[in-house]
């Protein structure tokens, strides 16, 4: 009889590879806001490498946030296709190391480039601002793919598990961006900042190392040759950083700062902020005014009213002092108050410049739109607005708006002078002077002719006022000076700004007028 049984039992299938085993919740979650955290520290930091090189304008602000979100954008891809084919834990430990690498080597790079990139051209600020986040930050956005992939055990709970680390990074970026902009940038050097980051980075990634061959037994070798690799590099990072050269003497929480002896006059001091010569002091005789615009203001400012007659004067931006020690010097009495949103400035003043502030002399730490808003009706005889950041104007203390403010603390027949950088074709320098005209009757601008033929980039004043100006008088006292300079007001005035655009708080482009043609 025929068995109808086989003889021989079937073989088993074989099993598909057990799934890495998930992280702990905690240490899913910690990794995920770090790396977060610290994409956002570099992008925050980052303005401040290399403002001393682009400045800090519009543009760079854009083209930093645009690094850094190209960056977590390629960097999120290429960890989720390296998730899908390399067990996760390989990787992270690995990922962590090198972008501390590359946050120290960013300072270096930075530092070496930025002085061959100096200046505002596009392509310069888009390579520099490249050079300062993108290697970095992908390496940092490709940890959450990482650790989401090694999460999801459970695919029921897919949803569950991406929002979750999905908040928790979002979580880590808010923080370190409050952090790093109340915080980090008032108490540290951008030097610090970065080597500490990249200290951070480089620590979790060897503990995490050594916390997941433990976990695996011998599943995760690490070669010495390569840890003996990523030390040198480490290394090799913190020591460029600290023989690369340094454009700042001293760092504020809005500019890199340094102060230069006058090589032809042992009194003579230049500040300088974000690299470009900001302010000349004369330690030994402060009516002393180096540059033309501060000599046009001092001219304006002597005709404001009788000699040696004090005055309430309002500065919108301190910069060296310059002008305050002026008014305080030709007119004895001169209350002089000073708005200037930099403290770290003021401190540096004082230590380097001579400034010594008191009753005639106060300094006002804040913002001078939001400051001069607190200010009294009629209450000042001469506003001087010379605020940058580096070479624009800030684009709020440009508008109408803040003309109207100027007009009303002015006392009748006060006089408003505003220091305004531009180059060829001249369209900010046209639409700042429309916008002025549109407050003030009386308005005319102070310019070399070259400037006002649009050859070439120089300063222009404004000066304003509801009262008549003493045009006769500064036009005669304009041709003593050293340096060439021409005066237009009325219809030759009104020729010049032809059509330009008024300026508003709803509608400032200031950084695309600036942009040449």
């Amino acid at each position: 009889m025929s068995s109808t049984s086989s003889d021989v039992e079937a073989e088993p299938a074989p099993s598909a590879p057990a799934p890495p085993r998930a992280l702990p919740n905690g240490l899913a979650a910690f990794l995920v806001f770090l790396s977060s955290g610290a994409v956002l520290v570099l992008e925050t930091v980052s303005l401040r490498l290399v403002g001393p090189y682009v400045g800090v304008t519009l543009q760079v602000t854009s083209s930093v946030i645009g690094m850094a979100l190209g960056a977590i954008a390629y960097g999120a891809w290429m960890g989720g296709w390296l998730a899908d084919r390399r067990d996760p834990r390989s990787l992270l430990a690995p990922a962590l190391v090198l972008a501390g690498i590359a946050t120290a080597v960013t300072l270096p790079v930075v530092r070496y480039a930025g002085e061959a990139l100096r200046g505002g051209a596009a392509s310069g600020v888009l390579l520099l601002t490249a050079l300062a986040v993108l290697v970095p930050a992908a390496l940092l956005a490709g940890v959450t793919p990482l650790v989401v992939k090694l999460q999801l055990a459970d695919l029921r709970r897919t949803g569950q598990v991406v929002g979750r680390l999905s908040g928790i990074g979002t979580l880590g970026g808010i923080t370190a961006t409050l952090v790093t902009g109340f915080v980090l940038v008032a108490a540290l050097s951008s030097m610090v900042i970065v080597l500490g980051l990249a200290a951070v980075l480089g620590v979790t990634g060897l503990a995490l190392g050594a916390y997941l061959r433990r976990r695996a037994g011998t599943g995760l070798p690490a070669p010495t040759r390569v840890k003996a690799t990523l030390a040198v590099l480490g290394l090799a990072a913190a020591g460029l950083s600290a023989v690369a050269p340094n454009p700042c003497d001293v760092e504020t929480a809005y500019h890199c700062a340094k102060v230069e002896t006058d090589s032809q006059w042992t009194q003579g001091r230049v500040l300088y902020l974000n690299s470009a010569e900001h302010s000349y002091v004369d330690l030994a005789d402060p009516t002393h005014l180096k540059y033309a615009y501060t000599q046009w203001i001092g001219l304006v400012a002597d005709l404001a009213a009788p000699a040696e007659q004090r005055l309430d004067a309002l500065h919108l931006g301190g910069g060296g002092f310059t002008m305050p020690r002026y008014l305080a010097a030709t007119r004895p009495g001169t209350d002089n108050l000073v708005f200037e949103i930099d403290g770290g400035l003021v401190d540096l003043d004082r230590r380097e410049l001579g400034v010594r502030t008191g009753p005639q002399l106060q300094a006002r730490v804040g913002d001078a739109r939001v400051l001069l808003g607190a200010e009294r009706t009629d209450s000042r005889d001469f506003i001087v607005g010379d605020a940058f950041g580096h070479l624009v104007v800030p684009w709020h203390l440009a508008t109408r708006e803040m003309a109207a403010e100027v007009r009303r603390v002015l006392r009748p027949g006060g006089i408003y002078v505003q220091n305004v950088i531009d180059v060829p074709p001249g369209r900010f320098i046209r639409a700042e002077l429309a916008t002025v005209r549109a407050e003030f009757r009386h308005v005319a601008l102070i310019a070399p002719p070259w400037g006002i033929e649009g050859r070439s980039g120089a300063n222009f004043l404004i000066v304003a006022s509801d009262a008549p100006l003493p045009l006769a008088g500064a036009l005669s006292r304009l041709g003593m000076l050293p340096e060439p300079a021409s005066l237009l007001s009325g219809d030759e005035l009104t020729g010049y700004v032809g059509d330009a655009l008024v300026l508003t708080d709803d509608y400032a482009p200031v950084d695309q007028l600036l942009a040449t043609a």
